[in-house]
Formats: structure tokens, sequence, C-alpha cells
């Protein structure tokens, strides 16, 4: 059941660049929605079949591989990981629904978008190191073309410079899963094989710290997020809704999988510092989106002091701060992918992103007043208000670490404040006063471009309301998650 989620659009990807006819842009864009929505529903179909008390991987599909390496075709599916699938699938169809009719080279750009979607599914479903490695590496190549040939004005530094700093992170990672394996005499890269209790406290934070560093360059966190802003500004508006909502999340994802759970003795050791390198990513993120005045670089710092609240709750390691980060991910996922639309749309009607620039959107009559309500409710969300899922991710982070590390905590709290001092900046600007008379006359906005943000407005509020359609899946998985970091440490402070 697993393998279809990969299957499915490779083989998409596969029709639309090989087919030996040629084929329009219509044509090339409803075969890529069709694929992307089939693996939508397909991840509801297996969300509606997951067993909420299972506490081991479902629906695990296991065949021998490599054996001379020890790498074996192993997946599965458990509350971690199915949230992030369904979001994939969903922000996937999304972007292929927003990108332009007529773009240029469309069988190549429509194929990039379905292997994309293949890696990140991949990578969410592995477990085996090596395999998730291999998928973690195969979205680089599609989200480097589909930056550097579709991105802006500078497009190619953007896009190298995206690929170098992720490059180094698979690098980093990959030393740190080949050390993982060869010290703990594992025969095989498969989670369940790995024990890592006899490995030395001082090598496992050695250990730890490469994979910190690698998943930490995929987040991002200060300071290694230098590549995010760049790639944002230069990226179109579906790759940066794929961007900011998924691809980031490999980073928390692999941080949590094989950070926390793999070398808990070493996290413990390192979470203090951990918490501090958080309220860094917080304040630092956000006091640089304030100083900003492209409003898509604005959201792109944002992103980076947000995933900070990611690295807070893993470093508090408690089952609710655990519980509120898979929350905050879904949460930032989907706050990011709307807020990146939006702006989208904004520049294409108004053919700037400048906040010098573009005044009074809400004007009812020739403004952009349905999209700039969609925006008051998007940083209304990213800013922690309540009754929209960004206020009870965040509240359940803050509520799960507070006990561990108050002072963090509360340093972190701040950046929620300056959240919403640097989107109150942004809709005073861009959405209140007069219009700007260099924005006049404005493109009507079809509802081609406001059904997209309206589903993502809709989750977020369904979300934020009733949370626990979320945190149902989630509960027993981190709950386990815990338990057995707790045994492995007691165990190993035993010793």
């Amino acid at each position: 059941m697993l393998s279809i989620l990969i299957l499915l659009p490779l083989l998409g990807a596969a029709v639309i660049g090989f087919l030996p006819f040629g084929i329009t842009p219509k044509i090339s864009r409803g075969i890529a929605l069709t694929i992307a929505t089939t693996a939508f529903l397909w991840t509801l179909v297996l969300a509606s079949q997951f067993n909420l008390g299972e506490i081991n991987q479902q629906f695990g599909e296991f065949i021998p591989w490599i054996d001379v390496l020890g790498l074996n075709y192993h997946i599965g599916i458990d509350g971690l990981s199915l949230p992030l699938l369904i979001l994939n699938a969903l922000l996937t169809g999304i972007a292929i629904y927003t990108s332009e009719t007529s773009i240029a080279r469309h069988r190549l750009y429509y194929s990039l978008l379905l292997l994309l979607n293949t890696g990140v599914t991949g990578a969410f479903l592995s477990q085996d190191l090596l395999l998730f490695f291999l998928f973690y590496e195969l979205e680089l190549i599609p989200l480097y073309l589909l930056i550097a040939i579709w991105g802006g004005e500078r497009r190619g530094y953007a896009a190298t410079k995206f690929l170098i700093y992720t490059a180094v992170s698979g690098i980093v990672v990959l030393a740190s899963f080949l050390g993982l394996v060869w010290l703990s005499g594992s025969s095989s890269f498969s989670l369940d094989s790995l024990q890592t209790n006899s490995i030395p406290l001082a090598t496992q934070i050695l250990l730890l710290v490469g994979i910190l560093i690698g998943f930490g360059i995929k987040i991002p966190l200060v300071p290694l997020h230098t590549w995010l802003p760049d790639a944002h500004v230069e990226a179109s508006t579906p790759i940066s809704v794929l961007l900011a909502g998924v691809l980031l999340k490999l980073g928390t994802y692999g941080m949590l999988r094989f950070g926390m759970y793999l070398l808990p003795s070493a996290w413990i050791y390192l979470s203090p510092w951990l918490a501090t390198w958080a309220v860094v990513s917080v304040l630092y993120g956000a006091s640089c989106a304030i100083a900003q005045k492209d409003m898509k670089k604005m959201v792109a710092y944002s992103s980076v002091a947000h995933m900070g609240y990611i690295l807070l709750g893993a470093a508090a390691a408690t089952p609710l701060s655990i519980l509120g980060i898979v929350m905050q991910m879904v949460s930032h996922g989907l706050i990011s992918a709307l807020l990146f639309l939006l702006v989208g749309v904004i520049y294409k009607k108004a053919g700037s992103r400048d906040l010098d620039v573009v005044q009074g959107l809400l004007n009812p009559e020739r403004g952009l007043p349905l999209i700039g309500s969609l925006m008051v409710l998007g940083v209304m969300a990213s800013a922690g208000i309540p009754g929209m899922v960004g206020f009870i991710a965040e509240f359940i982070v803050f509520r799960g670490s507070f006990a561990v590390f108050p002072i963090q905590t509360l340093l972190c709290m701040i950046g929620t404040g300056l959240t919403a001092v640097y989107f109150l900046i942004l809709m005073s600007k861009a959405f209140f006063g007069r219009l700007s008379e260099q924005v006049t006359n404005l493109p009507r906005v079809y509802w081609s471009d406001r059904i997209p943000a309206i589903v993502l407005a809709v989750l977020i509020v369904i979300f934020g309301i009733q949370p626990n359609w979320l945190i149902r899946w989630t509960q027993s998985t981190t709950n386990v998650m815990m338990n057995a970091q707790n045994q492995i440490v007691n165990v190993s402070f035993n010793k």
C-alpha cells in the first residue's frame, strides 16, 4: 500500500517526460494534477485504515536489496510520518494547481514536481537509514532545477547556493549514519537493528552533532539558514509553497527520527545547548523579518523563526512538547503555504512585493479585498491567535518545554510577540490606507487563484478549533518514542 505513494508520482513523471509524442501544457498539467490528487486521496485511505492503538510501524514493506551494503527496501508509517505524508500530498497538488497553465518547458516542470514528491514521500516512509538518505538526496536535483530554470532574476545564484548547502547537509548526514551503523555493530542500516547503547557517550555526542548540523541546514537553523531567503525570493510561488510547507520538515523529521530517538543519552546531554540554539533562531529570524521590505523575504525569515519552536520542543523532549512539535510542523506547513500563495497572488496582480510600493490592497472596489482578508487570517494564525492551528501548536510546545527550560521558553514566547510586530507592519503598509497610485487598475483575481488559499485557510481554522483531529494520529507514536528514549537513557545512566 505504501509503495503506491512512491511509484505513482514516479510513473507520472515518466509518462509526462518520456511520451514519444508531443503533449500540450494543459495535458501535462492535467496528468500531473490527476496523479497528485490520486496520491492525496490514497493518503486519506491509509489514514482511514490506520490503527490509532498500534505502537509499531504499520503497512510495513520489506524487500532485501543490496545485502553487501546492508541496504533493504524497508518502509513503514506511524503517527509521526502520517500527517507529513498527507501534508506533502496536499501541497504537491496545490503547487501543481497554482502553476502557470502556459509555463515554459512544461513536460520537464511537471515531471520534476512529481519527482520531488517521490523523494519527500520516500524519505518520510523509510525505515532504513541508507534508504532515507537516497530519498533525501533524490529531492535535491528536482528542486535545484525548479529554482534554476523557473526562478527569478537571480535564480542561478539562489539555486547554486541551495545546492551547495543541501549537498553539505547530505554529506554530514551520511557520515553520521555510517558512523552509527559501524559503531553499533549492526549488519544493516535498518532502524530496527540499530542498538546505540554500547556506543560511548562522547562518541554519541559527536555523531549527534553531525546529525544536528546536517539536518540543521535543512530546517534551517541560524546560522545555517542563509540559503533559505534567497531560495524563497527567487523561486516561483508553487515552489516556495513546497519548500516552506514540506521540504523544511525533512530536517525536523530527520532530527527527531534519527537524532533524538537513536541517540537519547547524547540528546539529553546537549539539550540545554539545543534550547539556547532555538532561542537564537527564533529571535534572530523574527528580528530579520521586521527589517524586510520584500513581503516574500519577510515570510521566509518568519519560517526561520517558527522552525526554532520545533527545536525548543525537541530539546525539552517531554511527551507534550514532542506532540506539540508534530503539530507545529503541520501548522507551519499550512500557514506558510497560505502566506506564500497570497504573496504570489499579490505579486502577480500588483507587479511588486515591495512594502513601499504596494499599499491599500484591502480597498473593496479597486484592491484585493478577499486576498487581503485571507492574509489577515494567515498572519493571525502565524502570530498564534486563539482559534487558529498556530496557537494550539505553539501553546503545546511551550507548555511541554516550560517545565524543562523555563527561561528559553519565555524568550521564545517573545518571538511570538515579534511575529505580531512584523506581520502588523506588513498588513498596515500593504493592505490598509489609500490604494497606491503605482498599483491602480489591478487585474481581476479569478477563483483559480482563490480556491487553494481558501482550502488552506479552512484547514487552519478547523485544526485550530478541533486540534484533536490532528493530535489523535500522533499521540500514541510520540508516547512510544518518549518511553523508548527514557528506557535507553535509564539503562545508559545505570551502566
